[in-house]
């Protein structure tokens, strides 16, 4: 049994430019970056050293 040939014509994406793919590509890069956090107007201070407490049992 022969196969038939479609009929459906090749699909042919839009021309963009090259400035709309640029521009697309920054746009979605600002969108998925998480913004920066916010400097602080202090100094960082080191943190105090923790010294863990041992009590004994009762």
């Amino acid at each position: 049994m022969p196969v038939p040939e479609r009929d459906e014509t090749p699909r042919v994406a839009p021309a963009v430019s090259m400035r709309d793919l640029l521009a697309s590509c920054a746009a979605a890069s600002a969108v998925s970056t998480p913004p920066r956090p916010a400097p602080s107007a202090e100094p960082r201070r080191p943190e105090p050293e923790r010294v863990s407490e041992h009590r004994e049992a009762a």
